[in-house]
């Protein structure tokens, strides 16, 4: 019999000693093993302290499990998103080829582009047209669309504001040729115009208009118009 269980008795109950925070924090990391066989064959068996798992302690559900998402990371285009810039890409490059030459010339696009665009308006069959615009729209995916568009904006803005000075100047000549006294509102906002001049271009298209002969005076009473009211910047 092993002297050291001589005074323990089977039935007695074991006794756990529950140790401190220091006590367990210098037998943490000791290793659990059976004590080796004696030369009577018997072993000491030592009811060691339940182990720890090293299993951190359960979250709750819920958000606090999700993982951290910032609010500023920048998700991926969507295939939606993708194709509708695609498309107004190809819009922007049908709508260049519409453009004037020297407009054409203005605009800070690669000579490739604009090579394209240039074949573009040679091409009369709509199948070619419409390969040629994609390919178009293709090339429009390697350029900054913001400066062109700033300048169509521009270039339409004139436009418009053109339209309206002429639709200005047309009203102008009606009223000249229905009454006598638009003459006089015109010298009067107008003072420099040649009010000789004005009488006989309306007086010869009037006779011109009832004779059905070609309108030559109608037609130069818009110029001088325009010689006597500018178009505002």
């Amino acid at each position: 019999m092993n002297p050291r269980n001589k005074n323990h008795n089977e039935n007695e109950p074991l006794h756990i000693h529950l140790g401190d925070d220091e006590d367990e924090d210098e037998h943490e990391d000791a290793q659990i093993h059976d004590e080796e066989s004696h030369d009577d064959g018997e072993v000491e068996v030592i009811r060691p302290h339940a182990p720890k798992t090293g299993k951190p302690a359960a979250r709750g559900r819920g958000l606090r499990n999700q993982p951290v998402v910032d609010d500023e990371e920048e998700l991926p285009p969507s295939k939606t998103k993708i194709k509708k810039q695609m498309h107004e890409l190809r819009d922007l490059g049908k709508e260049l080829t519409e453009l004037g030459k020297d407009q054409l010339a203005q605009l800070d696009i690669p000579e490739s582009l604009r090579d394209a665009i240039r074949e573009m308006k040679n091409i009369n069959k709509f199948g070619a047209q419409r390969r040629q615009l994609q390919y178009i729209g293709k090339l429009m995916r390697d350029v900054d669309p913001a400066p062109i568009l700033a300048r169509l904006d521009v270039w339409k803005g004139r436009s418009q504001q053109h339209i309206a000075y002429t639709h200005q100047l047309e009203r102008w000549r009606d009223r000249l040729m229905e009454n006598d006294s638009a003459l006089t509102e015109l010298l009067a906002a107008h003072p420099e115009a040649d009010a000789q001049r004005l009488r006989t271009l309306v007086r010869n298209a009037q006779k011109e208009m009832e004779a059905g002969k070609p309108p030559k005076n109608y037609r130069e009473i818009y110029q001088v118009l325009r010689e006597i009211i500018p178009e505002s910047e």
